[in-house]
């Protein structure tokens, strides 16, 4: 029964100091710098133009 108690606690320690690590994380400051310095170039914020697009089937259907 010890070893229950040993494993159910060290799970407990665990999840005390992920719970921790997380509320550090939480807790910090985060800059928006990429979005501010990258945005005209971001095809994620600015969309793909249409004839520049490598993804792009250009092959037409034409149904007969």
């Amino acid at each position: 029964m010890s070893g229950k108690m040993c494993s159910g606690s060290t799970s407990i320690i665990q999840t005390r100091k992920l719970v921790d690590q997380l509320r550090v994380e939480a807790n910090m400051g985060r800059l928006k710098v990429y979005c501010q310095e990258h945005r005209r170039s971001d095809p994620l914020l600015t969309g793909i133009a249409a004839s520049s697009n490598p993804l792009k089937d250009r092959k037409t259907c034409l149904l007969l």
